[in-house]
């Protein structure tokens, strides 16, 4: 279930705002002013949210550093659309 507080929860009742995202492991969502302003969650939440993109920047710069092969930004983006459309 989606967890929607108002930003001011984070400093009067960060102990359950804690709890949720610590012991419950579910991201906070807060608000401001009725709009979404940002999303508290554990460390370990965002580590696996951005680990795999890391270990894949980290391959391409292997990578990069082994082959002279360069593509434009046009070959780049036919391929992105290749692999999308199949």
């Amino acid at each position: 279930m989606i967890n929607i507080r108002p930003v001011s929860d984070l400093r009067n009742k960060f102990p359950e705002i804690e709890e949720l995202v610590l012991k419950n492991g579910e991201p906070v969502f807060l608000t401001k002013n009725g709009y979404g302003s940002m999303v508290v969650m554990s460390i370990e939440q965002y580590a696996a949210l951005t680990d795999p993109i890391e270990q894949k920047l980290d391959e391409a710069d292997r990578m990069a550093e082994t082959t002279n092969t360069r593509f434009t930004s046009e070959e780049v983006f036919q391929r992105v659309r290749k692999r999308i459309h199949g």
